[in-house]
């Protein structure tokens, strides 16, 4: 029941982040592909099993999209430890665009495993519980990993000092 209560809470901040990094697109779905543009990045087949295990999170917790509903638009896998939830996802939307939104907030340039990112925060999430970094994906869109520390723990660590950590692991399967 506890799991439930905190899976809820923690799909609820996702979709706000869905939210806030988007809105509405037009045309057709990002994961179809065409001479023109390929597919998305899919997290949940992009990162082998031993890679999310050198990141301290258990493979089998994988959940594709948010509460399992795929976003049109993104591609989204999330994983669980005792202490946070990883999630990345992926989406043609540029770090312009996220830079755009009120919401995100507090944006500043970060390496992460020798890759330049864009390290921000979503206003309202509380400074222990949640760290976002975003790494262009070239022609056009973001690989997004975001790190949300367990409200239920007690001495939560710096989710930014975990997404640099678990990033290490991640950040070289991530397309460029």
């Amino acid at each position: 029941m506890a799991r439930r209560i905190v899976g809820g809470v923690l799909a609820a901040a996702v979709v706000a982040v869905v939210a806030a990094c988007g809105g509405t697109t037009e045309g057709s779905p990002s994961t179809s592909s065409s001479a023109a543009e390929a597919p998305l990045f899919n997290p949940c087949t992009g990162i082998p099993d031993d890679v999310l295990r050198s990141a301290r999170v258990d493979p089998a917790t994988e959940e594709s999209g948010i509460a399992g509903v795929h976003q049109h638009g993104w591609e989204i896998c999330s994983w669980d430890s005792k202490e946070f939830m990883l999630t990345v996802f992926s989406t043609r939307r540029t770090v312009e665009e996220f830079e755009k939104k009120p919401e995100n907030i507090e944006f500043e340039d970060v390496t992460v495993a020798g890759r330049a990112g864009r390290q921000f925060k979503v206003e309202g999430t509380s400074k222990d519980l949640g760290c976002d970094v975003l790494f262009p994906v070239s022609p056009r869109g973001v690989v997004q990993l975001r790190i949300l520390n367990r409200i239920s723990r007690d001495n939560r660590e710096d989710p930014c000092a975990v997404l640099y950590r678990v990033g290490e692991s991640l950040v070289p399967v991530f397309p460029k």
